[in-house]
C-alpha cells in the first residue's frame, strides 16, 4: 500500500493552504484500497485536524514511514526527511538566491524533489496553481487600496469572510466611481483579476478605447502580450519568440500610464523581459496610476517600484517617486504598492480545494502508478541528482 502525508508547513509566516481537502482525502479512500493519505497535525491549516479526522483520516505526528511527503511552500531544511519524495513549491527554478541552500540539502539527502511549479501539459500550460484566487485578492486589495485613498468606496478585507461566496456578498450595492484599471495577463492570475472587475461592475473596454476615450462609468482593459510588448527591430510581437528571447523587446505599456488610475499587473516575467515602465516615468506629471496591486510581485520586477513584500494584514505600502524608498500609504504626492506573495492565504479553503481537484485529476493516478511524462518533466531531483532536464542549476546547487 502506497501511504501519502500530507506535511506541517514549516516556513514563516505560515501558510495555512493544503494540498487535500479533508473531503478530497475521504474520496481518495473510498476510490482506492492500495492508497492511504494520513495528514501531519497542524495548528494554522485552513482545515483543522478535527476535519481531517472526522472525515476518516489518521492525523499523525510523525509522517516518516510515508512513501509521498505533499507540502505548499518550501520545506525548512531541518525538517527535510532523507529518501523521501517530496512535493511541494521549492522556488528554485529560477536560481532564486535564498532557496540555494534547500535545493543543496535536497540533494545531500538523497531526496526527489517533484515541484508543483513544473507540473505542465504537453502545450506548457501549467497543471496546478493558485493563480486564479491570487488574481481574486489581488484585484480585490488593489480597489481596496483605490477607494481608502480616493475615500469613494470601502471594500472589506478578503480574509474576513469564510470563502468566495461570502466575498461576493459584500460587493452589493457597492458602487465604483468612473475610474480606468489597465489589467495586465494572460493566465489563470488574470483570469481571477477578471472575475472581481466582473463582479464590481467594472465595464471591459478595447485598448484603443481605453486611451482614446473618457468614461463617466468604471472601465478597464485588458492587456495581453501583444499589447505589451513589441520586438525592438520588428515592431511586432510572437508569443514563442518573446518567452525565448524576452531581451529582444521593449514595453508598449508606457501610454497607459498616463491614462490609467489603477494597474493590476498579472504577467509572468523574468529578468530578461522588460518593465512595464521605469522609474523616471513616474517622474512624468502626467503619470496617472496612483494605485498598483502587483499580484506578478518581482522586487524590482515588471513593476519597478515594488520594493519589497508587504504582508496579508498590512498589504499596502507607499513609495516616494522621488527617493524611491518606501513610505506609509495614501500619500498625495506618492504612489501605494500592493505587493503580498502568499495572496492565496485569504481564501484559503477555497484555493485548496481547487488545488486539489486538479492535483487529483491530473496528477494523483500517475504519481501513485510511478510516474509519467508530465511528472518526469517536473521532477527537479531524482534520488539526490539533479535530472538533465534541470542540469543548468548545478553551480546553483553548488555541483561544479
Amino acid at each position: 500500500m502506497l501511504k501519502i502525508g500530507l506535511i506541517k508547513e514549516g516556513k514563516y509566516p505560515p501558510d495555512n493552504r493544503v494540498a487535500l481537502t479533508p473531503a478530497q482525502c475521504k474520496w481518495i479512500h473510498q476510490k482506492s484500497d492500495q492508497l492511504r493519505v494520513v495528514v501531519e497535525s497542524c495548528k494554522t491549516r485552513c482545515f483543522g485536524d478535527r476535519e481531517y479526522g472526522m472525515a476518516g483520516i489518521d492525523v499523525v505526528t510523525d509522517v516518516s514511514d510515508c512513501d509521498i511527503l505533499l507540502g505548499i511552500k518550501e520545506v525548512p531544511i531541518a525538517r527535510l526527511i532523507a529518501g523521501k519524495i517530496y512535493l511541494f513549491f521549492s522556488h528554485t527554478k529560477k536560481m532564486q538566491p535564498y532557496n540555494k541552500a534547500l535545493l543543496q540539502a535536497i540533494l545531500k539527502h538523497n531526496i526527489t524533489l517533484i515541484d508543483y511549479e513544473c507540473l505542465e501539459h504537453e502545450d506548457g500550460q501549467r497543471i496546478l496553481g493558485f493563480g486564479f484566487f491570487a488574481g481574486v485578492v489581488g484585484a480585490h486589495n488593489g480597489m481596496m487600496a483605490y477607494g481608502k485613498r480616493s475615500g469613494s468606496f470601502h471594500l472589506q478585507r478578503v480574509y474576513e469572510q469564510k470563502n468566495f461566496k461570502e466575498l461576493i456578498h459584500t460587493y452589493f450595492g457597492l458602487k465604483v466611481p468612473p475610474i480606468k484599471i489597465a489589467v495586465t495577463g494572460s493566465g489563470r492570475v488574470a483570469g481571477g483579476i477578471l472575475e472581481i472587475m466582473n463582479l464590481l461592475g467594472v465595464i471591459e473596454v478595447e485598448p484603443e478605447e481605453f486611451l482614446a476615450r473618457k468614461f463617466s462609468y468604471p472601465v478597464f482593459t485588458h492587456l495581453k502580450g501583444p499589447h505589451l510588448y513589441k520586438h525592438k527591430q520588428h515592431g511586432t510581437y510572437n508569443r514563442e519568440d518573446f518567452h525565448l528571447y524576452p531581451e529582444n523587446y521593449s514595453s508598449s505599456f508606457y501610454p497607459y500610464t498616463t491614462h490609467t488610475d489603477i494597474l493590476i499587473n498579472g504577467i509572468y516575467w523574468n529578468n530578461k523581459a522588460p518593465r512595464l515602465f521605469e522609474w523616471e516615468h513616474l517622474k512624468n506629471p502626467q503619470f496617472s496610476i496612483c494605485t498598483i496591486a502587483d499580484i506578478t510581485d518581482d522586487l524590482d520586477g515588471s513593476v519597478p517600484c515594488n520594493l519589497g513584500d508587504a504582508t496579508i494584514e498590512e498589504p499596502i505600502y507607499g513609495v516616494d517617486r522621488d527617493a524611491r524608498i518606501k513610505t506609509a500609504p495614501y500619500l498625495p504626492t506618492g504612489i501605494d504598492i500592493m505587493a503580498v506573495g502568499n495572496l492565496p492565504n485569504e481564501l484559503p479553503r477555497d484555493a485548496s480545494q481547487y488545488f486539489g481537484e486538479q492535483l487529483i485529476k491530473y496528477v494523483l493516478e500517475d504519481l501513485v502508478n510511478g510516474g509519467s511524462e508530465i511528472i518526469d518533466r517536473a521532477t527537479m531531483v531524482r534520488n539526490g541528482r539533479l535530472t538533465e532536464r534541470f542540469s543548468y542549476l548545478s553551480e546553483y546547487a553548488g555541483l561544479l
